[in-house]
């Protein structure tokens, strides 16, 4: 059973950039699933603060609550399983019914499936395998083919951004061993881009952000080990050599769903703090 959080505005205390500020979203409406935590939280936040609505979706009823008060007026949490069709459908309707049009989707859904058995090739268990699969690329297509429909039915231009992840395109063998997720995270990319290729003369743009290392719950694992914050320091070099905090995904997300790009289509960038250009050193 989904839940949904509505609630009056709340004060927060995130730090948005000059650029940032330029930037308006007045009379604008996403949706973001994977939007009450972490990255995705973030975005929905920096997206409210230059005025666009948002409805946020996630699994945890909890964290739902929470963004729900946190996000404030002009804004819906829903809790639900992304990769359930019934959940993206649920979260256009409301977005539409509440704010009378939709601008575009950013999809940060997905996970590790390490539980399940994901790792080196010769370790995978089809369970592992499996949902992996299901919990990063069959969610990502489940919410971009709704979203796909609802500009087709509504003959509206609009925004896709989907999570890729550096470990789609630049491995890392000694500390970050998940294949399946990386063959998952590729796939977004090479998914992403036949979308974009298909539907741009609709006006349906479809795009890629691949972060690194960041702070979220699923890095949990990492963040707190020594010996990964240590490689870190020369992996992704960038301020210090640190992990990634949610916020720093920010300009990339509002750089490619404000409707002045719109222009761009088909591509992916790294936010990576220098991850992919970077040997990294053990």
């Amino acid at each position: 059973m989904a839940s949904l959080y509505m609630s009056s505005l709340q004060g927060d205390s995130y730090i948005f950039t000059n650029s940032q500020q330029n930037m308006d979203f007045k009379n604008t409406t996403y949706i973001i699933m994977g939007g009450t935590t972490g990255m995705g939280l973030a975005a929905a936040i920096a997206l409210k603060t230059h005025g666009a609505n948002v409805v946020v979706i996630g699994r945890n009823p909890e964290s739902c609550k929470n963004a729900g008060e946190l996000l404030g007026k002009d804004a819906i949490s829903l809790s639900g399983d992304a990769t359930d069709p019934w959940t993206i459908e649920m979260a256009i309707k409301l977005a539409h019914d509440a704010f009378g049009n939709i601008n575009g989707l950013f999809h940060v859904a997905g996970g590790s499936g390490r539980k399940w058995g994901d790792g080196p090739l010769d370790k995978i268990t089809l369970e592992g395998w499996n949902k992996t699969m299901e919990l990063n690329l069959t969610s990502l297509m489940l919410s971009n083919q709704a979203m796909v429909n609802y500009f087709l039915e509504h003959k509206k231009e609009g925004a896709i951004l989907n999570m890729g992840s550096v470990l789609g395109f630049s491995p890392s063998p000694k500390y970050f061993v998940t294949h399946a997720y990386a063959a998952a995270k590729s796939a977004v990319i090479g998914f992403s881009k036949s979308v974009a290729a298909y539907y741009a003369d609709q006006n349906i743009r479809v795009n890629v952000i691949a972060p690194s290392l960041f702070i979220t719950p699923m890095a949990q694992r990492a963040a707190e080990d020594e010996q990964i914050l240590k490689f870190l320091k020369t992996k992704q070099p960038i301020d210090g050599g640190r992990a990634g905090l949610p916020e720093d995904i920010n300009n990339a997300v509002l750089m490619f769903l404000h409707p002045d790009s719109k222009f761009i289509t088909g591509q992916m960038l790294a936010v990576d703090g220098g991850w992919s250009i970077s040997e990294g050193q053990y």
